[in-house]
C-alpha cells in the first residue's frame, strides 16, 4: 500500500513539473474566453455521459480485450487494440447518455440519482438523445476501420443498448439485457481480429453474459427500496431472499463457462492463476451482499472491476510465457 502511495506521488510530482498549474489555470481561462458556453456546460455533458466514472468502461474493456487477445492468439493488431479501447469509451457513454433519456420519470425518485443532470435541468432531454446519436455516429466511424462482419454485428450492438434502458418497465430481467450488451464486443473482437466468428467465441459470450447479471444484480441491490416504491423492475427484486444464492450461482457458471472457454482455446496455468483469483474475489463479494447493505452492495459491484483485470492478465500472460 504504501508502495502504491509513493507511485501517486511521484506521478503527481512528474505531471506538475510538466504541466505547472499557472499552464493548467492559462488553458482553462483560455477555453473560458473562446467557448465560454462550452466551458460552462461541459461537466453536465461529463456527468451525463459518465466520463467521471469509468467503472462501466472496465466492466465492458476488460472481457472485449480478452476476447482480443485470445483472437489474435497474443497481442493483437494495434490499430484494432486503439478501435476497441476508444469504441468501448464511446458506446458506454453513449449507452449511459440514453439510459438518463429512459430513466428520466424514474431517476427523480431515487437518492442515488436524483442530481442526474436532466433531473437537475443541467441537459434537455432532447440533448441526451442527441448525444446519444452523435456519440453512436463516432463509433461507427471508427468501425469504418475494420471489417464488414464488424460493421454488421455493430447495429446489433447498437440496438441492444438502446433497447437495454426501456426493459425495466417490462421485465425483472433487464439485467440480461444488459448482459447481452456487455458481451456484445466479444463477438465484435473477434470478428475484427479473426475475420470470423468461431463457435467457442459464443463461450465466452454466455460466461460474460452470467457474470454480468451477477454483478449487474448486486448493482439493483442498492436500489431496490426505491424500485419497488417506483414500479421499476430488476433482477434483484425478482430474486427476493434468494438474490445472494442465485448470485453466487451465476457467479460459479461464470466460472464453470470460462474453464470450458480455456479448455477449447488452450488456455493454460496462467489463465486458471486469473480465475482463481477472480473466485476470490467473488467469495469476498458474498461476505459483503450477504446482509443486503446498499453501501455493502455497490462496494461489491465496483468490485468487478478486479475480478475482470484478473481474468483478462490471466489471458495476457499465458500468450506472454507460451
Amino acid at each position: 500500500m504504501q508502495r502504491v502511495t509513493d507511485i501517486k506521488r511521484k506521478l503527481g510530482q512528474w505531471l506538475q513539473s510538466r504541466f505547472p498549474s499557472k499552464f493548467k489555470s492559462s488553458f482553462r481561462s483560455g477555453l473560458q474566453a473562446r467557448f465560454p458556453r462550452v466551458y460552462e456546460r461541459a461537466p453536465a455533458f461529463v456527468q451525463l455521459t459518465r466520463l467521471d466514472k469509468p467503472i462501466g468502461v472496465y466492466l465492458l474493456l476488460w472481457p472485449t480485450l480478452g476476447a482480443l487477445w485470445i483472437a489474435a492468439q497474443g497481442f493483437p493488431d494495434l490499430k484494432l487494440l486503439v478501435i476497441f479501447v476508444l469504441g468501448t469509451w464511446i458506446m458506454r457513454s453513449a449507452g449511459c447518455a440514453i439510459n438518463d433519456y429512459a430513466d428520466t420519470n424514474f431517476d427523480g425518485n431515487v437518492l442515488r440519482t436524483r442530481n442526474r443532470p436532466i433531473i437537475t435541468g443541467a441537459v434537455k432531454r432532447h440533448e441526451a438523445l442527441m448525444t446519444f446519436g452523435v456519440l453512436c455516429g463516432l463509433g461507427f466511424i471508427l468501425l469504418l476501420f475494420t471489417n464488414t462482419l464488424t460493421i454488421q454485428l455493430s447495429f446489433g450492438a447498437v440496438a441492444v443498448a438502446a433497447l437495454y434502458p426501456f426493459m425495466k418497465r417490462f421485465t425483472n430481467l433487464p439485467q440480461l439485457v444488459l448482459g447481452v450488451a456487455f458481451s456484445w464486443g466479444i463477438l465484435m473482437a473477434f470478428a475484427a481480429q479473426a475475420g470470423e466468428l468461431p463457435a467457442h467465441a459464443w463461450l465466452l459470450f454466455v460466461a460474460n453474459c452470467l457474470w454480468t447479471v451477477a454483478y449487474d444484480t448486486e448493482y439493483a441491490m442498492v436500489d431496490r427500496e426505491y424500485d419497488l416504491q417506483i414500479g421499476v423492475k430488476s433482477t434483484a427484486i425478482l430474486f427476493g431472499e434468494a438474490d445472494t444464492v442465485i448470485i453466487g450461482t451465476l457467479q460459479a457458471f461464470f466460472l464453470l463457462a470460462m474453464l470450458l472457454a480455456a479448455s477449447r482455446f488452450g488456455l493454460g496455468v496462467w489463465f486458471y492463476l486469473g480465475l482463481i483469483v477472480a473466485l476470490a474475489l467473488f467469495v469476498k463479494q458474498q461476505k459483503m451482499i450477504r446482509n443486503r447493505e446498499p453501501d455493502a452492495c455497490f462496494r461489491a459491484f465496483l468490485n468487478n472491476h478486479q475480478v475482470g483485470a484478473a481474468v483478462f492478465a490471466g489471458i495476457v500472460l499465458h500468450y506472454l510465457f507460451n
